[in-house]
């Protein structure tokens, strides 16, 4: 594949599907639009289609083409086929000079999978997460693993991620250590100053959200015990965002609805989630990206996982790794809202997950490889070479 002329600009496809990946594609897509350098040419696959619809256009992101991949509780090789042919398709009638994917979601592996087919070569944002177990989460692990593989340009928010791929033999060369684009949209959202928090009283407040393949059933049965305990203290507020995933409902609902202290709402566009995490005193989260966004405002968090792909924010001190048995859950939650000091060590840990310019330094360098004088093709050198 040639370098496109540097008159013109070059045109990179950034696929998503998920609220996720729309936050973390954001400050990407806004640069791009921005300058003279990429015509950005965004492609939304539905995976999370209301979320996605509550969000893009309050963070700037105009949609080019919008598929609808999504099907009552169809399986994952239903999902994974469907969006490999759909996302083949629009690659064929778009011919864009890269692919721009993010994290490890379905979306992204169907979409870095299909580019690979269509010989485009994948540009991977928040490259290099590691548990090291291969269904922990589930399929998010094996999904990361699988488009570090097939990645031309590996964007890794820190050195640790970086230094996994590296071992995992991807050439230093198509690595880059850049910061997580996360943060550049949390103080994007927070500077623009338009969202609304959910809570509602001056209680402790506390932000949960859950939900996990690997969490699901029983184990996230009992994650609802636990903070049905919690809301019995009397003292704190629990504001709970329901996931639409019908396997949450049915998990937390029976335990959480209409318990006193815990308000379960609807998932908050992304505005509103990030004046309600300023405004949170604690964090219980099984999810990723929270693990990320809330150090930024020196908010403890508590991992209900048994494994995660961000030790960084646990090495800090920022976040704690408790695992999902309910008294830990209660144990830990008391201890940080009772001991001010406890609480004091984790809020004050820091960040280690990035400055806000992570958008700016992945436009930077494929703006330089696309300038340069040699062909930009799938991979580099290495052992990933297909030259």
């Amino acid at each position: 594949m040639s370098t496109p002329p540097t008159t013109m600009p070059v045109h990179a496809m950034l696929v998503l599907g998920t609220r996720p990946e729309a936050i973390k594609l954001a400050p990407v897509a806004r640069a791009m639009a921005a300058g003279p350098q990429f015509e950005p040419i965004v492609v939304t696959t539905g995976q999370h289609r209301e979320m996605l619809h509550q969000m893009l256009g309050m963070l700037g992101v105009d949609v080019r083409i919008a598929l609808d991949v999504m099907r009552t509780r169809q399986q994952l090789s239903d999902l994974t086929a469907r969006l490999v042919r759909e996302l083949g398709t629009v690659l064929r009638e778009q011919r864009p000079d890269l692919v721009v994917v993010q994290g490890d979601t379905t979306t992204a592996l169907a979409g870095a999978l299909a580019a690979f087919y269509e010989k485009i070569p994948v540009a991977h944002v928040e490259a290099g997460l590691r548990t090291g177990v291969i269904d922990n989460p589930f399929p998010e692990e094996l999904n990361r693993s699988l488009i570090g593989r097939i990645a031309r340009w590996h964007f890794a928010p820190t050195p640790a991620a970086a230094r996994h791929l590296t071992d995992e033999g991807v050439p230093d060369e198509q690595v880059f250590t850049t910061g997580n684009t996360v943060i550049d949209n949390l103080l994007w959202v927070l500077a623009e100053g338009a969202g609304a928090s959910a809570f509602r009283t001056d209680a402790k407040r506390i932000l949960v959200t859950l939900h996990r393949r690997e969490n699901q059933g029983e184990r996230m049965r009992g994650m609802g015990r636990a903070l049905s305990r919690l809301a019995r203290r009397g003292d704190v507020e629990i504001v709970l965002p329901l996931h639409k995933s019908p396997a949450v409902r049915d998990a937390l609902l029976p335990e959480l609805d209409g318990q006193r202290g815990v308000e379960l709402v609807e998932p908050l566009d992304y505005l509103d989630f990030a004046a309600t995490l300023a405004e949170c005193d604690l964090v219980l989260t099984d999810s990723g990206g929270i693990q990320e966004e809330a150090p930024s405002l020196a908010k403890p968090s508590l991992v209900l996982r048994t494994t995660t792909e961000r030790p960084e924010a646990v090495e800090a001190g920022a976040a704690r790794l408790i695992g999902t048995d309910p008294d830990a859950i209660v144990t830990w939650a008391e201890r940080l809202l009772d001991d001010p000091a406890e609480y004091r060590r984790m809020a004050t840990a820091g960040n280690p997950f990035g400055d806000g310019e992570a958008a700016r330094r992945i436009l930077g360098q494929l703006a330089e490889d696309f300038a340069a004088d040699v062909p930009v093709g799938l991979t580099a050198s290495g052992p990933y070479s297909t030259a």
